[in-house]
């Protein structure tokens, strides 16, 4: 078990030794921390090993400077710089709630942007506003569209964080595809096998193989096939990589560049960069503040204590199990794959970095 501050430590050491400034690196540490805390590994220290490839290829600017390239009293447009996603995201819920608290709503599409980690990280920053924060983003093109065979758009996450008065906030943070390409990878990384309905072959049939995706295979949407759904896993990609992309100027669908390295980056691209999408929405704009966070109580404790189906302990409210394993995690420390501590050792020893507790 490896402590928080240890995890933190490390990525913001090998961060710098890529030329990121001291507080860029922090803040993407904090992000890929956050993840592991909150039990989603997948987006933890996992993705730092392709941050750090990106920026020694060049093809993430270390010292990148975020300017606004559109702006009005309730909306901002944002130009990453090839930036880090987690620092360029940080700045865009900052503008996103600098707003809201002016004009009661406000909307931050943000283009040139790359990988930023757990969408629930930002929507969460409105929380200690009593504002609701919303996150949107789009990602590898590793998603088929429903029929199609070949991967078209990403795992497309969508967060949004509602808070309340004497419960735990609301916040659902998930990928609008059938897995998050993380979780395979995890799989892939400890030589698991998937189960079917997750991902499919290059011609369009079912795989169990997590490496299928390095093989021109793809993932399915949220509902898996058609008969259970998946076109509705399909449109809520869509609008995601809309609002992400064509509002902000950045690569929608195919085009969106790869944060792995084993997809072809492409030349001639109709945008530029990865693409989000953030809102921040002050409730005193809406009702009266004690009533609606009095009412999200009331909503909460109703859902929380609904009859269990068979074989389940409880009814979760979107938000629980992370806050639980942050709040065990926070005092036990998290693991790591061996997969994991290997890719970290190799960068360590590379860039020289201390890592004997690895």
């Amino acid at each position: 078990m490896y402590e928080i501050a240890e995890l933190k430590s490390l990525a913001v050491s090998l961060l710098e030794r890529c030329g990121v400034p001291a507080v860029d690196a922090g803040k993407t540490a904090d992000v890929l921390v956050a993840a592991e805390l909150r039990d989603i590994p997948s987006h933890g220290m996992l993705r730092l090993y392709d941050y750090i490839r990106m920026l020694q290829s060049g093809r993430i600017n270390p010292v990148a400077k975020p300017f606004i390239v559109h702006e009005s009293p309730s909306t901002l447009t944002l130009d990453g710089d090839n930036g880090l996603g987690p620092v360029v995201s940080e700045l865009a819920m900052h503008y996103a709630i600098e707003k809201a608290h002016k004009a009661g709503t406000a909307w931050v599409a943000v283009r040139n942007s790359n990988h930023f980690g757990i969408a629930g990280y930002y929507a969460m920053q409105a929380l200690s506003h009593n504002m609701i924060g919303l996150c949107m983003c789009n990602a590898n093109p590793l998603v088929a569209p429903t029929f199609s065979a070949l991967g078209m758009l990403g795992t497309n996450p969508l967060a949004v964080a509602i808070p309340a008065r004497k419960e735990p906030p609301f916040v659902a943070d998930f990928a609008t595809a059938a897995i998050a390409r993380g979780k395979v990878d995890l799989l892939q990384k400890q030589g698991l096998p998937i189960r079917e309905g997750f991902v499919q072959n290059p011609d369009g049939s079912p795989s169990n193989d997590p490496g299928i995706l390095t093989k021109g295979g793809a993932i399915l949407p949220l509902g898996s096939t058609r008969e259970y759904g998946s076109h509705k896993g399909y449109c809520m990609a869509s609008v995601i990589d809309i609002f992400s992309a064509l509002l902000s100027g950045a690569n929608f669908g195919p085009f969106v560049p790869p944060s792995v390295d084993w997809l072809p980056v492409k030349d001639n691209l109709p945008g530029k960069g990865t693409g989000h999408f953030f809102g921040a929405m002050r409730i005193n704009a809406f009702c009266p503040e004690d009533v609606f966070l009095e009412g999200m109580d009331h909503w909460i404790t109703t859902m929380r204590n609904a009859k269990p189906a068979k074989g389940a302990e409880r009814v979760i409210i979107p938000g629980d199990p992370e806050r639980e394993a942050a709040e065990k995690n926070k005092n036990k420390g998290v693991p790591l794959k061996d997969k994991v501590k290997e890719q970290l050792r190799e960068l360590c020893k590379e860039l020289d970095v201390d890592c004997h507790y690895l």
